[in-house]
């Protein structure tokens, strides 16, 4: 049977073409980068106002000059700094659970810092308090507590994860961990702490949602040096971490938004 003129005619019509996906957002070159040049106080507000909406409660409590804090606009979040000048141990906060949108933490970082004698201890100035209270072995409230934590390096990790794991405990699920880190030589061994930090805080149940590496502006300056066998640091980290919440797979989560929920 052949088909009527009016099938053939429709079978002639061709489909409607697709509309093209049109993308949105406009081009531009004034984006966060990952690396950066310069000081904390200048990295310090682009990590926040890309990770941590305005309004949140943001526990600094690693306080000290509050450098990072420089250049943040006042009022734009409620900041509770704490650190050992008001007796507050990194390892052991005043904040109830899941109270805080996040925490920053910028503990010693270098083993020098943390060495059990105190003849052999390095850092000065305004490291002098951290140095001694932190230091392995050093005698300090946390040592009855139970938060002391390993020599040489491992005085340094201990001291990161044990205050991540109270960072975990304070933060609501899904909030922001900022953290500052250097990796290090130690007794002639290659030390990459940040690399130690993330496989850590990640069996605490953080995700690693960022990195920043910051570049100082000068040229670090060494004392006395008889052959140089590691390349001198000149970098250190800005580490970003969400907190998953309990139940849930940290290789399966993904970055998500902090929304703020307020009574």
């Amino acid at each position: 049977m052949s088909e009527a003129p009016e099938e053939k005619a429709a079978a002639a019509v061709p489909p409607p073409a697709r509309a093209k996906r049109v993308q949105g957002g406009v081009a531009t070159a004034d984006v966060v980068l990952s690396a950066h040049s310069g000081g904390n106080a200048e990295l310090f507000p682009r990590i926040l106002a890309l990770h941590v909406p305005p309004g949140a409660v943001i526990a600094d409590v690693t306080y000290g000059q509050g450098i990072f804090w420089q250049r943040v606009p006042p009022g734009r979040y409620t900041l509770l700094p704490s650190d050992l000048a008001t007796g507050t141990d990194c390892r052991a906060l005043p904040h109830a659970d899941a109270s805080l949108d996040a925490l920053v933490l910028d503990p010693p970082y270098m083993e020098g810092l943390l060495r059990p004698k105190a003849a052999t201890r390095g850092g000065l100035g305004s490291h002098a308090g951290l140095r001694n209270y932190y230091a392995a072995g050093g005698g300090h409230p946390a040592t009855a507590q139970g938060l002391a934590g390993g020599r040489w390096h491992q005085a340094v990790l201990d001291l990161y994860l044990a205050a991540a794991a109270e960072a975990r405990r304070t933060l609501r699920d899904h909030g922001i961990l900022i953290v500052k880190c250097q990796d290090e030589v130690s007794a002639n061994r290659q030390e990459l702490t940040h690399v130690q930090i993330i496989t850590g805080l990640a069996e605490l149940g953080f995700y690693a949602r960022d990195l920043f590496l910051l570049v100082r502006a000068n040229r670090p300056g060494v004392a006395r040096l008889l052959r140089q066998v590691h390349a001198r640091k000149n970098h250190s980290y800005f580490l970003v971490f969400q907190k998953v919440p309990a139940g849930q797979a940290v290789g399966r989560y993904r970055t998500r938004d902090l929304p703020l929920h307020r009574p």
